[in-house]
């Protein structure tokens, strides 16, 4: 028996989103870009969480010529979160890169679970967006990007 995973997600054009919760974080990401550091692959990446609280924390990649240790901009963005508001939930997390494709680049495998992660310790969505120049991507619930993830339910 073959069966399918789909994953639900909404997408917008920049041009069209009115929110201003929303534009705000499209701003302060877009900004955060310039703080990449990334001479190896010149790809920069930027991530900024919205907190239940409203605060906002943001972080770019940092490469290092011993590949392995770069660190991914979604993990430096939720781990400076979690250790500056430890009480309080990621609401959103907004991520962007420096590529001129159309479609927003997403996650790598690692972040996925880091992302899943927090969802299963918060106990409590959240909403991942993926940020072209010109398009928005909204999953609600960002542990829907890793179907049949490694969680707690394992132990």
């Amino acid at each position: 028996m073959e069966n399918h995973i789909s994953i639900p997600y909404t997408t917008q054009h920049v041009s069209d989103i009115t929110d201003p919760a929303v534009l705000t974080l499209i701003q302060i990401v877009r900004a955060t870009l310039a703080q990449s550091y990334s001479p190896y692959s010149k790809f920069k990446v930027a991530a900024s969480a919205e907190l239940s609280s409203g605060e906002i924390v943001s972080g770019s990649n940092q490469e290092n010529a011993a590949f392995p240790s770069c660190l991914c901009a979604e993990q430096i963005t939720l781990a400076s979160a979690l250790a500056q508001y430890p009480s309080k939930a990621v609401r959103r997390l907004i991520v962007t890169t420096s590529s001129e494709q159309e479609t927003p680049a997403a996650p790598c495998g690692n972040c996925r679970q880091v992302i899943s992660e927090i969802e299963y310790r918060q106990d409590s969505p959240l909403e991942l967006m993926l940020l072209s120049d010109t398009l928005l991507i909204t999953i609600s619930s960002a542990s829907s990007l890793l179907p049949m993830g490694f969680d707690r339910g394992y132990f």
